[in-house]
């Protein structure tokens, strides 16, 4: 991901909108979307908790094997 360092000017903006903001050029085209760090997490959780329902997750939770971190980790070393 590229970084863009913003002037205090532009921060005050963003602080000011607290919120998700949609960034459009001058003929109303849609250019992208910042979401505020504080608001990333939550949304990302959101998405994750829609993707599964409770049952499902049970399932996965009770299925036998899988490895422990040290067994992952040896095997993402080994390719």
């Amino acid at each position: 991901m590229n970084r863009v360092t913003i002037d205090e000017s532009l921060r005050a903006q963003l602080d000011s909108f607290g919120s998700r903001l949609e960034f459009c050029d001058q003929a109303g085209h849609t250019l992208g979307y910042f979401i505020p760090a504080s608001e990333e997490r939550s949304l990302a959780y959101a998405w994750a908790r829609g993707e599964f329902t409770d049952e499902e997750v049970e399932r996965a939770r009770r299925e036998p094997g899988g490895l422990s971190l040290t067994e992952l980790l040896a095997d993402l070393r080994h390719g």
